[in-house]
């Protein structure tokens, strides 16, 4: 009789731990929110383009024509000689030569930070928006490290809107000239999208 009772419990308790596992495992969630959409509604049935983009930044930090400015700082920052801690907000011309008058193409609008306690690295978070042409009103957006006394620095370019919706690809990044107040850097960007 003992050997029953403990058959029907296992038993009870083998269904009681099926049917869990069912009911939280085996069936999937919906949630209304969310629903599946063909990549034809988007566009994304055509070939993707690789396109390369060729702009200069002008990332001046003082003086009358500032577009960089520190926003925060750590306590050590400035007995750093890298700067660790300081985090700069920037809305920084990008031009179609490295010449300070020439035609503006774009704005590269976002944070940099200094990263880094042995060398001048840089965490940037920009945005690069177009104004001119067929790309005025798209921008594409890069986060990575940059080492800045590096001759090239790659970046990962990863996303984008307007005309580089789900853009992927890269920057590299390369000083044309520095100052005491303004640094002009080249930037070459390659970039797959729709």
């Amino acid at each position: 009789m003992a050997k029953s009772h403990f058959t029907k419990k296992s038993l009870h308790l083998s269904l009681i731990i099926s049917f869990i596992f069912l009911t939280t495992i085996s069936i999937p969630k919906t949630h209304s929110f969310v629903q599946p959409i063909s990549p034809t509604k988007l566009g994304l049935d055509k070939p993707q383009k690789l396109s390369h983009l060729r702009f200069y930044f002008h990332d001046i930090i003082g003086g009358k024509n500032q577009t960089a400015f520190r926003v925060a700082s750590s306590p050590s920052t400035n007995h750093s000689p890298t700067g660790f801690g300081s985090v700069m907000i920037m809305d920084d011309p990008l031009t179609v030569s490295p010449e300070s008058g020439s035609e503006i193409v774009g704005r590269a609008q976002g944070i940099y930070a200094s990263a880094s306690q042995s060398e001048l690295g840089l965490l940037m978070v920009l945005n690069f928006g177009f104004i001119r042409g067929k790309y005025n009103g798209s921008s594409l957006s890069v986060l990575g490290r940059n080492t800045v006394e590096s001759a090239v620095r790659e970046m990962p370019v990863v996303g984008g809107s307007g005309l580089f919706r789900f853009a992927s690809g890269y920057a590299q990044a390369s000083t044309h000239s520095l100052t005491e107040l303004e640094a002009v850097v080249e930037y070459n960007v390659y970039v797959f999208h729709y």
